[in-house]
């Protein structure tokens, strides 16, 4: 795909310079309905092993579910490991790989956070500014916040995950009887729209099966 970032920043860089990035950055997320259009979704996962990053991104169709395109790439980590400054650690990885797509997916679904984040500016709000393209962020633990109110047991329960005051994010059942998944607007979607569209790619599995498959991408590589 190609690659046209909407902002350039350094990556090696002082916890304390990553997060003024985040803070000048956050005020560029918007919210928007999804387009009835959407077709294509990319997963996008990293894994860490050591002083190597691996991003690995599968991109399926939306009826189906099914892989058209996949891409990997390794590099060496440029960031420790703090707290909130994932994306730091892990986007150096992510955009060499998304340059090896054949075109650019409707949606991105990143293994993070998006809005529901200390600053408002999960890894998925940082790729979806900087890809000026809809993002979504689906974690399997809480960062910020507290769930508000009872969480059926019934596959496609809901409650707001609620962070001073604010509903920053979703806590979804995308199984029945099995922990939830905390899904937030990364950029251009509502929170209402990524809630519905991770309960389409949950057919069968807790995760959602983009960034299910892209894990399993990762340890596929990382097997050979």
């Amino acid at each position: 795909m190609d690659l046209s970032l909407q902002f350039e920043h350094p990556w090696d860089v002082s916890p304390d310079e990553a997060k003024r990035i985040q803070r000048r950055l956050a005020s560029e997320v918007t919210e928007t309905p999804l387009p009835d259009t959407v077709e294509t979704i990319a997963g996008v996962d990293v894994s860490v092993r050591d002083d190597t990053a691996q991003a690995a991104i599968a991109v399926l169709r939306r009826f189906g579910l099914t892989v058209i395109d996949r891409a990997v790439h390794r590099c060496e980590v440029p960031f420790p490991y703090v707290p909130g400054l994932l994306s730091f650690r892990e986007m150096p990885a992510v955009l060499p790989a998304l340059e090896q797509l054949g075109a650019t997916p409707d949606v991105f679904v990143s293994d993070s956070h998006g809005y529901a984040h200390p600053r408002r500016f999960g890894l998925a709000c940082h790729l979806g500014v900087l890809l000026d393209a809809p993002t979504i962020g689906v974690a399997k633990s809480i960062l910020v916040g507290e769930p508000q109110g009872e969480l059926g047991t019934e596959k496609s329960s809901r409650t707001p995950l609620v962070d001073d005051g604010e509903t920053v994010g979703t806590v979804l059942r995308t199984r029945t009887d099995v922990n939830p998944v905390y899904v937030s607007v990364g950029h251009r979607c509502t929170l209402d729209d990524a809630a519905a569209l991770m309960l389409d790619c949950s057919p069968r599995y807790k995760v959602p099966e983009p960034t299910r498959q892209a894990h399993r991408l990762s340890r596929e590589t990382d097997d050979e």
